[in-house]
């Protein structure tokens, strides 16, 4: 079991040509998982309907250029696809940020990458599990929120702990009926626009309501960059793909544009169909995260309203399936380099899965759920600190490649006189270098867009975890003295 102690911060690449040092070793990870079980992962973390909820905002924010701003998104993401592709070859290991942090940038950076993604990878979940109860509890009011939610909890984890092809299975029947919904949404779209005509000009989603405007459009890009969170859990599989680095790397860039296109073809269709102009629903921010529904149902029918919102119910659920395995890879891969504590590093010999991290996310994440779905303003509060995490760990991911490439890089070849990536030329550079710092730039744009709230709470975690390292590295220069 490789620990961190004398080995450097280099540490987390240790086996990287054979993809992962414990994949595949009694008591470690088993490479079961195919192509498409990555992308149903990645895919189911992310919803194919994500907009949904946030289609209103994004209508409003852009001046109606909805589209663009999922266009533009999409491209801004991509940079965060790219640094995962570049270090999950470098580091193919359980634990995705932390691994590449503690690889490009060292061991103290590994691990408040790790810290800061826990933040995200625990509390998406339990937004993703507070809004499925929320969305169940409206269709049988007579159960109250909490209790589906405690029950999509319990579901998702007893997957989870049957094993990573299980929950794959699953995921991919689940992934497949909210597919179904999409496109019943997308077919009954055109046939109201062939039969009725759009409520607005063709290539308004493209070009905005009275004209197009660039700040707008950025200033929406920083909520929709959010919709995307999750396909990075890709990473967090590394030790159990088969096929390795490369066809992790291949998965995470698949996602993201098959999320891309999805998300521009429905709000496309949504803001044509929309009965309210952009202006008009700025001015009415009360009625922002219904507009999709309410578009639904006044274009086509109550029927798919319904259909949607059973498919976001059942959606949410196994989005936060996929999102609490990843947590639990997270917690596995700490702990087994002694970050947390080690009996989470263990592997159930039956299943294969990191059972007791998987129990330990499993609470987290319950506690978190049921306390705010016993709170009026519990969604609010939740979804308000669940993005900074992310959003840090996003930035430390870039920033771990230019560690990697560039400076430990030059470090490990100063006696050629060339980095690793300089090598490669003009396409390194790009990959290696432009990529990685548009990638932060965006980053550090949308953290500044967060709200006081998030930026409160995402600070606060921070300290603690310097905390925490500081206690860690004061433990080890004690029992190195002794």
């Amino acid at each position: 079991m490789p620990g961190t102690s004398g080995r450097g911060a280099g540490g987390a690449a240790d086996g990287a040509a054979g993809g992962g040092a414990d994949a595949g070793a009694p008591g470690g990870l088993r490479r079961t998982l195919t192509f498409r079980d990555l992308l149903v992962y990645g895919l189911l973390f992310i919803a194919p309907m994500a907009p949904v909820g946030i289609f209103g905002t994004l209508q409003a924010r852009s001046h109606g250029a909805v589209t663009v701003v999922y266009l533009v998104a999409t491209v801004a993401m991509a940079c965060t696809a790219s640094s995962y592709a570049q270090m999950v070859r470098v580091a193919p290991r359980a634990g995705s940020v932390y691994a590449y942090a503690r690889a490009g940038l060292g061991e103290g950076a590994g691990f408040v990458a790790g810290w800061m993604a826990m933040l995200d990878y625990l509390l998406i979940p339990a937004v993703a599990y507070l809004f499925s109860g929320i969305a169940l509890h409206a269709l049988v009011p007579a159960v109250h929120p909490w209790v589906w939610t405690a029950l999509a909890v319990v579901v998702t984890t007893l997957l989870n702990l049957a094993g990573v092809r299980t929950a794959a299975r699953v995921g991919f029947a689940v992934l497949a009926m909210e597919i179904v919904v999409l496109a019943v949404f997308v077919v009954s779209a055109v046939v109201v626009l062939v039969a009725h005509g759009a409520q607005r000009g063709w290539a308004a989603p493209l070009t905005g309501e009275g004209g197009f405007s660039a700040g707008a459009v950025l200033s929406a890009v920083s909520v929709a960059v959010l919709s995307y969170l999750g396909f990075d859990a890709i990473a967090s599989f590394a030790e159990e793909a088969g096929g390795g680095a490369d066809r992790v790397a291949r998965a995470l860039l698949t996602c993201l544009v098959v999320a891309g296109v999805l998300f521009a073809v429905q709000t496309y269709l949504a803001a044509l169909l929309m009965p309210m102009s952009a202006a008009d629903l700025a001015a009415r921010p009360a009625e922002q995260g219904a507009a999709f529904y309410t578009t639904v149902d006044s274009a086509v029918g109550r029927w798919l309203h319904d259909l949607v919102a059973v498919s976001k119910a059942v959606g949410a659920a196994f989005a936060a399936l996929a999102g609490q395995a990843a947590a639990g890879r997270l917690l596995f891969a700490m702990a087994r380099d002694r970050r947390l504590p080690g009996a989470m590093s263990k592997v159930d010999a039956a299943s294969g899965a990191p059972r007791r991290a998987l129990l330990g996310a499993a609470l987290v994440t319950l506690v978190a759920a049921v306390g705010a779905a016993r709170r009026d303003d519990g969604l609010d509060q939740l979804s308000s600190i669940v993005n900074v995490g992310a959003l840090t760990a996003f930035g430390l991911l870039h920033a771990s490649v230019l560690g990697w490439f560039w400076i430990r890089g030059r470090r490990g070849d100063r006696g050629t006189g060339r980095s690793r990536a300089a090598g490669g030329g003009a396409p390194s550079v790009l990959r290696h270098a432009v990529v990685p710092l548009l990638g932060l730039a965006v980053v550090i744009a949308v953290v500044v867009e967060a709200s006081a709230t998030a930026q409160l709470v995402g600070g606060v975690w921070l300290v603690t975890g310097l905390v925490v390292l500081t206690v860690q590295y004061g433990g080890r220069a004690r029992a190195g003295g002794g």
